[in-house]
């Protein structure tokens, strides 16, 4: 068998994995212990990232013709390739812990829901807050201005002798 054989279901895998993902983040990989990269692929598995360190060659071949093609630029040294399908930022964050951790682990590129984002716009957009953490926000924002609104009500009605608004729904217990 022809070593091209060999080597185009690789690259057809590889192809696959980046097919309608929302995110291919490019690191170097090198530096990191036994335990430190396994601890660093079962979290991106629990997270729904394949995480995967191919040829530079072969994600070369597979990368032409697509919109990952910018990451090209990148392929030379010890690279591992990072694919969200569902969520676009998820596997930055967890991949910025490990780069803040370790010197020589080091974003190299990635596509984000189709554009291209070098080192530094990957390590922002990974300290972007969660969608959770950020809706969470807004709704206290939003919550905040009503509930000091009706503490000025009830502040006012107190100051005025009468009771506040929930005293007179009560009934008095005698």
């Amino acid at each position: 068998m022809a070593k091209v054989e060999l080597k185009q279901p690789i690259v057809q895998e590889i192809s696959d994995a980046v097919n309608g993902a929302q995110a291919a983040v490019l690191v170097q990989y090198l530096g990191l212990t036994v335990e430190q990269d396994t601890a660093l692929r079962k979290e991106l598995r629990e997270a729904g990232v394949h995480y995967k360190v191919y040829k530079n060659t072969l994600m070369r071949r597979a990368f032409e013709g697509t919109e990952y093609e910018p990451l090209n630029k990148h392929l030379d040294g010890p690279n591992a390739i990072a694919v969200s399908k569902e969520d676009p930022i998820v596997a930055e964050r967890i991949l910025a812990k490990y780069v803040k951790a370790h010197k020589c682990f080091n974003f190299v590129g990635g596509v984000i829901e189709g554009r291209y984002a070098d080192e530094n716009q990957l390590v922002e957009m990974a300290n972007i807050p969660s969608r959770d953490a950020l809706l969470g926000r807004l709704f206290g924002s939003m919550q905040s201005p009503i509930a000091n609104f009706a503490r000025v009500i009830k502040q006012i009605a107190e100051k005025e002798g009468g009771p506040a608004p929930a005293e007179e729904a009560a009934p008095a217990a005698e």
